[in-house]
């Protein structure tokens, strides 16, 4: 049996007709950038996450950059400030904060979910601090109640990192909902997933919604007029429609990924794997099922042997990348374990019954 660890196609042939109406709707309209479409999924997208504004832009890294860009025009952030971030982040978390010229400062996570540790941030915090940006890894919330606590005490702003949690919710709060405000992520293998990149900023702050808009459009707020020396991040027309289409699956993806993730948790049974510690209270959407093992490689490539795609993400820790050298004999031991140790096993729709028994057989019998 062959098992792919994720297959997008397999999961836009069931939207396909959809998709194709949507495509032909915009290139018949002969309005590829900034249309009705875009404006359509903003207001969808605002309201899923109930919150008041959603801004389209290219990708996930732009949305994080271009809130922070924004805050900078407020005068609410500085270069050379410091922001919080979880050492065991994908990259485009921490450039975000380096290409806007300010200071990151890694912390280690909460070895039982991942996510970042409060306890953690309230110690690294010193009086350069000014941005916490909590990371709701593989698709868990991270621990908000602290971390707002912790951001009222010292007078943080707190920009989510929702790349990865489209849909999770914790106290009846949506990811995007907690911070002052939070990027997304629809590179195509997220839960809900563009045709290509695509990523977008909400918030409830209109003044904020309106510089991010205006930055991402080369700083323009009226064609030809430049009021900020902005950037080119804009959600095309062609991704919105497709986004319009995919987000009214989403719950049902959602769904999908929850029973695929209880099948594994109940099936796998070794003592030598640790699994995913979680309660099934919408807090966590699965965009990655990651389970931890000591003997990482040769698992990977039993499972491999027997036809089973696996990732890790992520293999190399920040702190250890050529790009950051000046990290590199930093020590973030919690990261550095978690690195070496932990496996995706497949998740999605896509997944079938068969296949998810065979891959909890297989984890079993190695």
């Amino acid at each position: 049996m062959k098992v792919s660890y994720f297959n997008p196609t397999k999961l836009n042939l069931e939207m396909q007709s959809a998709l194709e109406n949507a495509f032909s709707k915009v290139l018949a309209s002969r309005r590829y950038i900034s249309g009705d479409e875009l404006l359509k999924f903003e207001r969808k997208y605002a309201s899923f996450c109930n919150v008041s504004h959603c801004v389209g832009v290219a990708n996930g890294l732009d949305a994080l950059k271009l809130t922070i860009e924004a805050w900078k025009v407020l005068g609410k952030l500085k270069e050379n400030d410091e922001v919080i971030v979880p050492a065991n982040t994908f990259i485009a978390t921490i450039l975000a904060v380096t290409e806007s010229r300010l200071v990151p400062v890694l912390v280690d996570p909460d070895e039982s979910t991942y996510n970042i540790d409060p306890a953690k941030i309230e110690k690294a915090i010193t009086s350069k601090t000014k941005l916490i940006i909590p990371v709701h890894l593989y698709g868990q919330i991270a621990n908000m109640d602290e971390i707002s606590r912790i951001s009222k005490k010292y007078n943080l702003l707190v920009l989510e990192d929702s790349a990865q949690a489209h849909g999770a919710k914790s106290n009846q709060k949506k990811a995007g909902s907690f911070g002052d405000a939070s990027g997304f992520s629809f590179y195509p293998a997220k839960n809900l997933g563009a045709l290509g990149d695509a990523g977008a900023v909400t918030t409830d702050n209109q003044e904020l919604a309106n510089i991010i808009r205006s930055l991402g459009n080369y700083g323009s707020e009226e064609k030809y007029k430049y009021t900020y020396q902005g950037f080119n991040s804009r959600l095309d027309e062609m991704q919105a429609a497709f986004l319009n289409i995919k987000l009214d699956y989403l719950d049902n993806e959602i769904q999908n990924r929850l029973n695929v993730s209880s099948k594994y948790l109940k099936g796998i049974k070794s003592e030598k794997i640790s699994l995913p510690k979680v309660s099934f209270d919408g807090s966590h959407v699965f965009h990655a099922f990651v389970i931890r093992v000591s003997n990482r490689e040769k698992l990977q490539k039993y499972l491999l042997k027997k036809g089973i795609e696996t990732l890790i993400h992520y293999p190399v820790p920040i702190h250890k990348q050529k790009a950051f050298e000046i990290w590199n004999t930093k020590k973030y031991p919690i990261t550095e374990q978690i690195q070496n140790e932990i496996l995706s096993l497949p998740i999605g729709g896509n997944v079938t019954e068969d296949e998810i028994n065979y891959i909890i057989d297989s984890v079993n019998d190695f």
